[in-house]
């Protein structure tokens, strides 16, 4: 299964799915103009790893800003990861959020009470952001 990559922009999020790892990172912007269309590859890539799944499956979200219908996205992923845990895995979702920005943090929040999954909540500095492959697989 190869790596699913995808660079943020203005309105689309960076995507970083990595089987070999196990890792899978959302961050920066999600607004597609149609995000269920932007989402559909993204959610039949998870279904394949879930095939054949790492041990231990980390999720993490470091979204600065996503839309209804971008938020209806993540939830789907997070239940396709919830199914993964029930199954036996070990998964761990990882929310990242900046520190003065409390509406995120109470977005994930609100995540957290729909899924069974364990949560971790990181409050992040501005200058704690990477965004790049090389820092997200270190």
């Amino acid at each position: 299964m190869e790596k699913f990559v995808l660079k943020p922009d203005n309105i689309l999020p960076g995507i970083i799915l990595d089987p070999v790892a196990g890792k899978f990172k959302f961050y920066g912007k999600s607004c597609p103009i149609n995000a269920h269309e932007f989402y559909i590859p993204v959610l039949e890539w998870i279904d394949n790893y879930i095939k054949n799944p790492k041990e231990t499956t980390v999720l993490e979200f470091y979204l600065s800003y996503f839309n209804t219908v971008s938020a209806k996205n993540i939830h789907k992923i997070m239940i396709k990861i919830e199914e993964l845990a029930k199954s036996g895995n070990r998964v761990i979702i990882r929310w990242m959020y900046n520190k003065d920005d409390e509406i995120l943090r109470e977005a994930g929040k609100d995540f957290e009470q729909i899924v069974e999954v364990k949560f971790e909540f990181i409050a992040i500095t501005n200058n704690d952001e990477t965004d790049d492959e090389e820092s997200f697989l270190m």
